[in-house]
This record gives C-alpha cells, structure tokens and sequence, in this order.
C-alpha cells in the first residue's frame, strides 16, 4: 500500500543577491516547490511509499520537478504530462525565514484537471489520499479533485491541508466544513485558521470540524509547536529549536512526518477507529522532528530518514 498525494508543483524563485551584480540587476534562484509536491517528497525520503499524482509541465521547471520527485523515489507513473506551462512564485522572506509568494499562477498546468485524467485507476492500492492547497480551491480542476478526493475516502483514510494563499484566494474558497464531511485528517498553521475563522478560538474552530467530519485536525503553530484534536480531546506538542535558513516546506514535511508515523502504525486505510489521543501526539511530535530539520536549509528540501535517526550529523 502507499500514499498518495494529489496537487501542484511550484517553481520557487528566491532573489539571489550576488556580489558584483548590477543594481539594475535581480537574479534568482529557482527551486522546486508545491506543498502536495513537497509532502510527497518527504514522505518518500522518510521511507513511506509515496505516489504523486500532478500535471508535470514539459517545460524546465516541469523537468526540474520530474527529476525531484523520481531522485527521491516517488512514483510518477500516476502523473500526466501537461502541455501548460508550469506555475511560478517568486519568495521574498522575512527576518523569520518566512516566505511571502507573488504567484504566476493562471492558466498553468497544475490547474487544468480533465476527468479522464482523474480516474481512479490512476491512485492505485493505497492506504490514504493526501491533498489541499491551491489544486482543491484553483479553476477550472478544484471540483474534479474534489470529487477525487471525496470518491476515494471510501477506500482510503484521506488527509487535507488547506495552506491558504491570501493572493490567490478568498475565504470563500476553503469550504473546509463541506471538506470535512468526507476529510479524516485536517492540517492547517495557526496563520491559515486565522485566514479562514478570523477571531474564532483555536478550540471552537476544531470542534465545528470535528462535528463536521473530521477526526483529527491538527493546528501548527511554528516555533510553539502544535495542537492535536482528536475527537474534541486536545493536546499539544513542542517544536525542536533549530537554527532556521527559512521556513519553506515546513508545513508540508510536517504533513508527511504526521501521516508516516500514522502509517508505521496501521492506523491508515480506514476512519482512524482505533487513534487515541495520545498515539496521534506521538506523530505530532515526530512530524514536528521532521519539519524543524527542512527549516535548517534553504527551500523545501525534507530531511531523509537517516538525518532522523543521527540529528548530530550536519545536513548536506
């Protein structure tokens, strides 16, 4: 069995600033991105078997991405090759290491879903389905990946991550409750909450979704960690202190850290009946490993297993 993931890659272009270079001048530099992309990445180096299901562009990002994917062992024979160029977002980061993106997004590949190329014999034998971000809210595909996502909960534990684009879209496009009626699993930052339930208490937010549907939701919350809810039961985990390059991908290794603790442990492949609370505070926690390594260098680069397993080793 494996996980599938289901979404966007995204060149992220970072302004390189260069000595020498003409003030007139502005290089960057572009690393593969998309946080479906970089979730299935980090599922796949973490050691869980991981298909990718996408629209690769042919142009160079598209290669670039293709090349990504297949180095970390991901299977890509569930992606279809898209005539549509590939989609950009150029970063500007923070003092904290954290991105803001500009978005070159219309009429890019990772949108353009037709239904045959959404059947099922494309997601294969797998234990969950993993999606969200843009390719859930973006037209003209956001209602076949829907449909996609809601058909295979009935084979499948299925995971969500809104990871909300302000730039992009509006609240009205994360109908996270209607989600919820056929989501098992909900992750979302405490910046993507406050975007969608602006004023709305964490607890009260996680209990809407819980009457919804949704068995866990789990709320990161950067350098403080994260909040667990299962069932309306309520923990919360710490976050490693680390030395920060940036925060990109973060979030999405977090997401694949979560789901490959879940998956170690059979809890995969149905509702989650048998998750106690204190069992998904496990895999919180481990995701929180996970995600505190991919902030210790630049770009969404997920640590692999044995990064994990000897942290005192410097990373390449």
């Amino acid at each position: 069995m494996m996980i599938a993931v289901l979404g966007e890659c995204v060149a992220d272009a970072f302004a390189d600033a260069r000595s020498g270079a003409s003030p007139s001048e502005l290089a960057l530099r572009v690393l593969p991105g998309g946080g479906p992309a970089n979730t299935a990445v980090a599922l796949a180096r973490l050691g869980t078997r991981a298909r990718f299901l996408g629209r690769l562009s042919g142009d160079v990002f598209g290669t670039l991405f293709r090349d990504r994917l297949t180095a970390s062992g991901v299977d890509v024979s569930g992606c279809v090759t898209a005539g549509e160029a590939s989609t950009l977002a150029v970063a500007a980061l923070d003092g904290e290491g954290r991105a803001a993106y500009t978005f070159y997004a219309d009429g890019t590949a990772d949108w353009g879903w037709r239904p045959s190329e959404l059947d099922h014999e494309r997601l294969g034998p797998v234990s969950c389905l993993h999606t969200g971000s843009l390719a859930l809210v973006r037209e003209p595909g956001r209602g076949l990946v829907e449909e996609f996502a809601r058909a295979a909960a009935a084979r499948a534990t299925v995971s969500i991550d809104p990871n909300v684009r302000p730039s992009l879209a509006s609240p009205a496009d994360y109908p996270v409750a209607r989600w919820c009626e056929w989501a098992d699993i909900v992750k979302l930052s405490d910046d993507d909450l406050g975007f969608l339930m602006p004023g709305v208490p964490l607890e009260r937010a996680c209990d809407t979704w819980h009457e919804a549907g949704a068995r866990l939701i789990i709320v990161t919350r950067g350098a403080d960690g994260a909040v667990v809810s299962l069932d309306g039961r309520r923990a919360s985990v710490p976050a490693p202190a680390v030395e920060v390059a940036d925060t990109v991908g973060a979030g999405d290794s977090f997401t694949a850290g979560l789901l490959h603790h879940l998956d170690e442990r059979g809890h995969l492949g149905g509702r989650l009946d048998r998750l106690d609370l204190e069992t998904a505070a496990e895999a919180a926690t481990f995701a929180a490993r996970v995600a505190a390594l991919t902030c210790t260098v630049p770009g969404a680069d997920p640590p692999w297993a044995a990064q994990l397993d000897h942290p005192a080793n410097p990373r390449p």
